[in-house]
């Protein structure tokens, strides 16, 4: 006969097990989930974005450069829902014989659920359209000088002339090198920029609306900065008495107090960089591409940036993508590459493409 002893012993341990599994499913049950997701949701959802950014938008170059209709689908929103459930349960017996039958049966279920609503939205329609080919307020350009970026490197990307001096366009896959007084002022922009002595405000003008106004520091600036901030003003053909010039979207020299910007839409930024990819020559070959444009220019080896190609998908990259059954991507070393890119995401951002109201929406939920 089991002893009383014994049924209270066995009785302990098979409550010190249901004691354990209760703790076991305690944080789960009993804790909030939803903090615990955000360190893990935020960056994961972030990075894939940012990601998907950089490949969407080096899709939409490559196909320019194959003629081929660019298409933009943005990430309107992330619904992301977590539904968590668990039990518990627990049976034992203990007969009151000779035998030793006794028995414990115990038993647990977990289960999480994770349904994300993504929702996607079609970039279309005539807003999308007019941002795409309205070139850049020329105030937006020189903001990101202000913000750090090489005079050079963001005018040559963005500028077709300043003052009538022309940069290289990139037309239908035809190619024409930019006009030696072009280079040479942004190199001496990047000089006298590094040198802190020209900056940019915006003011408001009497008849409404905003200009943007650069500034030349003579009185600060050192001999040889002085003489570079003149040969500026000289190429450019500005007068050289003025040091405030009014920043003006014009493709023709405007007054002497002006800065006339024949600045580029996202289109044409899109075209000049789909000229840089390295098409394959099967390509070039079956006229599905345009071949690749031949400059000798300094400007050509100076401030290249390169799109590489494969039939292979390299280990390491930047970014890439697969199109025609070739790869396309970035070098991770590339940093002028990689510049442009983030540089013509952010121009996008600045060209106002789209509308809280775009329609229609593609919503998938995640299962």
């Amino acid at each position: 006969m089991l002893s009383v002893a014994m049924r209270l012993a066995v009785t302990a341990s098979s409550a010190r097990v249901l004691l354990a599994l209760a703790l076991l499913c305690l944080p789960a049950g009993c804790r909030s989930l939803g903090p615990r997701t955000i360190p893990l949701d935020r960056f994961d959802y972030s990075t894939s974005l940012a990601e998907s950014m950089k490949q969407q938008t080096l899709l939409n170059i490559v196909k320019v450069r194959y003629l081929d209709l660019p298409v933009f689908v943005d990430v309107a929103s992330v619904v992301s829902g977590y539904s968590l459930e668990s039990s518990v349960s627990a049976m034992g017996t203990f007969p009151q014989g000779d035998g030793l039958g006794n028995t414990t049966s115990l038993s647990g279920s977990a289960r999480l659920t994770d349904r994300p609503t993504i929702t996607y939205v079609p970039m279309t329609g005539e807003k999308f359209l007019r941002g795409l080919i309205t070139p850049i307020d020329p105030k937006n350009i020189f903001f990101m000088l202000q913000s750090g970026y090489a005079a050079d490197f963001i005018l040559a990307l963005t500028v077709e002339s300043l003052n009538g001096v022309r940069n290289r366009p990139t037309v239908a896959g035809s190619v024409r090198d930019a006009d030696p007084d072009f280079i040479r002022v942004l190199d001496l922009l990047r000089e006298v920029q590094a040198a802190g002595a020209f900056g940019m405000r915006v003011e408001e003008a009497k008849a409404g609306g905003s200009t943007g106004v650069i500034f030349f520091n003579r009185d600060d600036a050192p001999p040889e900065i002085q003489a570079k901030a003149a040969e500026i003003r000289r190429l450019l053909k500005l007068s050289p008495q003025q040091n405030r010039f009014a920043l003006k979207y014009s493709p023709m020299r405007g007054g002497e107090d002006e800065l006339s910007v024949n600045s580029r839409s996202m289109l044409q930024i899109l075209s000049a960089f789909a000229s840089y990819v390295e098409v394959p020559e099967a390509h070039v070959s079956d006229h599905s591409a345009l071949p690749s444009p031949a400059s000798t220019s300094a400007e050509g080896t100076k401030a290249r940036v390169r799109i590489r190609s494969g039939s292979e998908r390299p280990a390491s990259v930047f970014t890439a993508v697969r199109y025609r059954d070739y790869w396309f991507w970035i070098d991770t070393g590339d940093m002028q590459t990689k510049r442009a890119l983030i540089a013509l995401t952010f121009f996008f951002t600045l060209a106002d493409t789209g509308s809280p109201e775009r329609l229609p929406l593609i919503m998938i939920p995640a299962q």
